[in-house]
Order: structure tokens, then sequence, then C-alpha cells
């Protein structure tokens, strides 16, 4: 029986850019010597959850 850890399941997603957005995470990553993917997954774990957009609308 094969068990995978939900933790790190993977989910790939397509993102579509703008040639200056790409561009511009490009030279960020050449700059910072950083692989995008894990750009755009610290950015996205900077996102509020749910619970903070909750109670920042009220």
């Amino acid at each position: 029986m094969i068990m995978t850890n939900k933790k790190w399941a993977v989910k790939r997603i397509t993102v579509n850019l703008a040639a200056q957005e790409a561009d511009k995470l490009e030279q960020y990553c050449q700059q910072t010597g950083r692989p995008a993917t894990d750009v755009i997954r610290e950015l996205i774990r900077g996102l509020p959850n749910s619970d903070e957009t909750k109670e920042a609308s009220k």
C-alpha cells in the first residue's frame, strides 16, 4: 500500500504572465539565485488566509 503525505502533495498550475511580468520574475530570480517556483511559493504563503481576509473586510 502506497501512502502519500498530503503535506507534500503537488498540484501543478500554469500561470500566464505578460512579457514584462515574466521578465521581472526572471530578473529577480537571477539576482537572488532562487528558482521561480520558490519565489512564487513564498509570495503565496505571504497571502492572508481566509480568516484574515474576513477580519479585514469588517
